[in-house]
């Protein structure tokens, strides 16, 4: 099989087992006018060749250099989804009107959202919007995740996340996320508890009680030892035997990696055997 054109984050989804256990993480990547599932093509030969040019995801236009994962720089500087608060959920300022588009922040702002811990390389704590789980935590690569609050928009989540920040960590150990199958382990429900007094007193009413885990399994039959990371601005062609997809991560029989989403809007060819 061979396909061309502009990369884009993979898409996921959660498989419910059919017997219990944990869900296992489903890969597509969208590429031309193909949407390839690629679970199927582990231990399949694939090769990924930068054909020189970049577009941005968003209008199209040719750029020299991506921006915030695949945006032209007028497109960087002006979208909603491109804005500070993205980064850092505090700085959002829908919740007084204030947005690049309004419109925008009414469907992804103002909208519930989960202060969460997860394993994912280690213990984090992340903010998402309600109706990103469990496609954020796949992208995190998390093997477990739990729901700490609910709030009604992204600012307040984004300030709890500041409050447990001083206790936890907010950042994903990508290259620990890809050499092992889990962290070591830990009780997410236990954190949870225990953390709960961290939470700033006037926003203890948005604890989330619900204590249910997310387990989540990836498709992968060989991790790392060490890993190498692929980059197509030093290498214009990557690829070998997939062993593995993990957050958005491609994993490859000689340790080293790709990140699909870090390559969003460069023209590809892409061939599997």
């Amino acid at each position: 099989m061979e396909v061309t054109g502009i990369l884009v984050k993979m898409e996921t989804e959660l498989k419910a087992p059919e017997n219990g256990g944990d869900g296992i993480a489903r890969y597509f990547l969208r590429i031309g006018d193909e949407r390839l599932g690629l679970n199927k093509y582990l231990d399949h030969e694939i090769q990924l060749l930068y054909r020189n040019e970049i577009r941005c995801i968003h209008c199209g236009r040719l750029t020299k250099k991506s921006y915030g994962q695949g945006y032209c720089y007028p497109c960087f500087i002006s979208l909603p989804e491109t804005d500070a608060c993205i980064i850092r959920p505090e700085l959002c300022q829908a919740h007084l009107g204030i947005s690049r588009d309004m419109a925008w922040s009414e469907e992804h702002c103002l909208q519930d959202h989960y202060v969460y811990l997860a394993l994912s390389g280690g213990l984090k704590v992340g903010v998402t919007r309600r109706s990103q789980v469990p496609t954020r935590w796949i992208d995190q690569g998390a093997r477990q995740a739990i729901i700490l609050a609910k709030t009604p928009n992204r600012h307040l989540a984004g300030e709890i996340e500041v409050a447990l920040k001083a206790h936890l960590s907010d950042k994903t150990n990508w290259r620990l996320m890809l050499t092992r199958e889990a962290p070591e382990e830990i009780d997410l429900i236990a954190v949870k508890h225990n953390i709960r007094d961290k939470i700033p007193e006037d926003m203890q009413g948005y604890y989330f009680d619900d204590d249910r885990l997310t387990n989540i399994r990836y498709p992968v039959k060989r991790y790392p030892e060490k890993v190498k990371s692929l980059n197509f601005d030093k290498n214009p062609a990557v690829g070998g035997k997939l062993t593995g997809i993990k957050g958005q991560y491609l994993i490859f029989f000689d340790g080293s990696v790709f990140n699909i989403r870090r390559h969003s809007g460069y023209l590809t060819e892409i061939t599997i055997k």
